[in-house]
């Protein structure tokens, strides 16, 4: 008697073990595809950043970059692809999306970890597919000065002279990434 319950108990510890196991691995899953999409957002906000700066001294056209409307010249789902891949996962798709008014990115994964072997059949070896969302959301309001043009971010106020060579804003400072999904 006390044999099989010796052997139960450990039978149990066992399949505990693989349930943790499967947890590590799609938690692992879900994180690589988090980090994935917030690349491809963030490869799209540094764009809208630098056609903001480059287009200061044409006219009103960095309103539009200002409101993440300007035209993106590369494709986010490289930078999501090198993520994948720094946290051992493979991107199955990577589509850009709008969500509302912001643009950015749905990535599926899979990871190229798994299970490995544990008794409870059917569950060794398993990896796992997970998808993440991640949008660009314009942070600021706009108006013209004398000149200048004044923004308002997050509740902070820049004043930014279009002749001014060096600004002292971060693409972080007009845009957020997050992740929606």
């Amino acid at each position: 008697m006390y044999g099989v319950v010796i052997s139960g108990l450990l039978f149990l510890a066992f399949a505990f073990f693989a349930v943790a196991q499967a947890g590590t691995v799609r938690n692992g899953g879900q994180s690589a595809a988090d980090a994935a999409a917030l690349a491809a957002a963030q490869s799209d906000r540094d764009q809208f950043f630098d056609g903001f700066l480059d287009s200061l001294g044409d006219g009103d056209s960095w309103q539009d970059w200002l409101d993440g409307l300007g035209e993106i010249t590369a494709d986010g789902c490289g930078e999501a692809e090198y993520f994948a891949g720094r946290n051992r996962s493979d991107v199955l798709a990577c589509d850009a999306i709008t969500r509302g008014a912001d643009s950015g990115y749905t990535v599926r994964i899979e990871t190229r970890f798994d299970t490995g072997r544990t008794i409870v059949p059917g569950t060794e070896n398993k990896t796992a597919k997970a998808t993440a969302t991640a949008v660009v959301k314009p942070l600021c309001d706009f108006g013209e000065g004398a000149g200048d043009i004044e923004i308002t971010c997050d509740g902070e106020d820049f004043t930014i002279d279009p002749d001014d060579e060096d600004l002292a804003l971060e693409p972080s400072d007009l845009f957020s990434v997050v992740l929606v999904d």
